[in-house]
């Protein structure tokens, strides 16, 4: 009721400033293309972050969990534009720099101050007949396809505008090259997502489990599609297999599952393999290793 009431105030007052100041208004167009461009890559679905969901006009007007983000009779309080310009914490988007440019901000705020216009509803029937993106539809999954997942759950701490001053063990999530990188050690070993840091926090078989203020956690969906994403070779937008991350630091504890097996993802152990204990089957071990030229993951120390 009270966000119908400053719809309606806010959305007179607005006219009476637009016929004073000759200005046009903006069409929802014009701002949707900016979100969907900058926003929804985190803000859309029921996963979107607080529930704002900028996919839609009527997304944009619901607001989030903690409120409206558009205020029609106050529009430099309204927090979308709080966000974009950095008056509130953290800037938005969150993957920024770059952020959004002056003009395109200004577009924002005259699509405000012209009462938040929506689209006809001839364009509100060729968007409802437009069929959801099917990640699976060419037969591979790509970065482009699983990105939304990390932009929903990930970077709000691991990227450099998170609600850290360094994102934890350097681990920066928003950016295909630097999912690649990891941070203090690997998180992804293309063709192997049961070894995967990134798999195995979101499953649940390593501590803590992520995302850090979950539940609620990944919905299967997500965490099949980085699965099959990794499995894939963790192709880049364009469809390349990443390179084999050689000499890349590999550390995991769980259950010994095999005898050179922690939690069902393999690893070797040679000669020069230190082991302590040793472990048994069905008890908590650890191994620290190096991925080799061919994606292996060779054993350097195995320990109870």
């Amino acid at each position: 009721m009270i966000l119908k009431q400053k719809l309606v105030a806010g959305a007179f007052t607005a006219f009476i400033t637009l016929l004073s100041n000759g200005s046009n208004a903006q069409e929802w167009d014009v701002v949707d293309a900016l979100f969907q461009e900058r926003c929804v890559v985190c803000h859309s679905s029921e996963s979107a972050p607080l529930g704002l969901q900028l996919d839609s006009h009527s997304g944009v007007l619901a607001g989030s969990e903690n409120g409206p983000v558009v205020l029609l009779d106050a529009v430099e309080e309204s927090l979308i534009i709080q966000r974009v310009t950095g008056k509130a914490e953290p800037r938005m988007p969150l993957d920024g720099p770059p952020y959004l440019m002056e003009d395109q901000i200004t577009e924002i705020r005259a699509w405000i101050a012209a009462g938040a216009p929506g689209p006809d509803p001839e364009a509100s029937e060729v968007i409802a007949r437009v069929k959801p993106h099917d990640p699976y539809a060419d037969g591979r999954v790509t970065y482009g396809e699983v990105a939304a997942i990390f932009g929903r759950h990930c970077i709000e701490c691991h990227s450099d505008n998170s609600r850290y001053d360094q994102p934890p063990e350097g681990l920066r999530l928003d950016r295909y090259a630097s999912v690649l990188a990891g941070g203090e050690r690997l998180v992804l070993i293309p063709g192997n997502a049961q070894a995967s840091e990134i798999i195995r926090r979101v499953d649940g078989f390593a501590s803590p489990r992520m995302p850090f203020n979950g539940p609620p956690w990944l919905a299967s969906e997500e965490v099949m599609l980085l699965r099959d994403w990794i499995d894939g070779g963790a192709l880049s937008d364009e469809g390349v297999e990443a390179p084999v991350p050689v000499g890349g630091r590999v550390r995991m504890r769980g259950i010994l599952t095999n005898l050179a097996e922690i939690d069902g993802a393999e690893f070797e152990i040679t000669g020069s393999t230190r082991i302590d204990g040793p472990p048994g089957l069905g008890r908590a071990a650890e191994m620290r290793g190096r991925v080799d030229t061919s994606g292996r993951i060779i054993a350097e120390r195995l320990r109870d």
